[in-house]
């Protein structure tokens, strides 16, 4: 054994020159980003920016064209099922089977993953529990709110225990207090150490103890904690940061929804 010599511990995500293109038009170019363990790492830009699509290169929904992406030292391309065993995923567009319950869709998903029918069981009762859903177990998923939707997902993701937590828009076309419950228990899971990376337009689920990554046109403008992004931009805000530094006159807000 070697004594004195501390291992840095990787990156929960790390990526490394991604350039992505559909026909010519490139989506993103040249993207260079990391973000360290346990930490709630916003990514912000305007619909268009090339979130979604860094999401589907994260999640091997699409192949790597060009660059790297490592989660937790594990490269996507070279080892995916090692880098997707430690990877849970809220995508934007809901995909529960709205005709089974919500305890057959953990099930289903945990089956999947190989975690046997008793452990998915006894997972399936923690995670509802801890998204304060445990007395909608046997309920169709189409008889849900929509915010009680996105905390079944967020519920089944967590089922195999990531170490990183990837949500694309997860609060679009929720309320007001919905969005602020989503972001609730999702900022609590960092607290407890899970490694979250979190895409929205809305610059009000940014909180000064962020990191935020600003994406515009598929390119980043700026990363880091939220007021280092801010005071060097020389702006009083992060919302005034965003609009500085993309010189964009449209600005991420928040969606009324009733």
């Amino acid at each position: 054994m070697m004594h004195g010599v501390e291992t840095a511990r990787p990156p929960a995500l790390s990526v490394s020159a991604l350039s992505h293109s559909y026909g010519r038009r490139k989506a993103l170019d040249d993207v260079t980003f990391s973000i360290e363990p346990s930490t709630f790492t916003v990514l912000l830009g305007l619909n268009g920016a090339g979130k979604s699509t860094l999401f589907s290169l994260v999640t091997r929904l699409y192949a790597t064209q060009r660059g790297r992406i490592r989660i937790f030292g594990h490269d996507i391309g070279q080892a995916p099922g090692e880098a997707l065993s430690v990877l849970g995923v809220v995508f934007q567009p809901r995909t529960l089977d709205l005709d089974l319950s919500v305890m057959q869709n953990l099930m289903f998903h945990a089956a999947l993953h190989g975690i046997g029918a008793r452990a998915a069981g006894l997972r399936a009762k923690a995670v509802l529990d801890r998204v304060e859903l445990s007395g909608r177990a046997t309920d169709k998923v189409r008889f849900l709110s929509g915010g009680q939707v996105r905390r079944v997902e967020i519920a089944r993701a967590l089922l195999h225990r990531p170490r990183l937590l990837v949500l694309d828009e997860p609060t679009v076309g929720l309320d007001i207090k919905a969005r602020a419950d989503i972001l609730d228990h999702v900022r609590q899971l960092v607290a407890e150490g899970v490694s979250v990376l979190w895409a929205t337009h809305m610059v009000d689920e940014i909180s000064d103890g962020d990191d935020v990554v600003i994406l515009h046109e598929g390119r980043i403008l700026a990363h880091g904690p939220v007021p280092r992004v801010v005071r060097e931009a020389g702006a009083p805000d992060i919302r005034t940061a965003f609009t500085r530094l993309t010189g964009s006159t449209e600005t991420p807000t928040p969606s009324e929804t009733p």
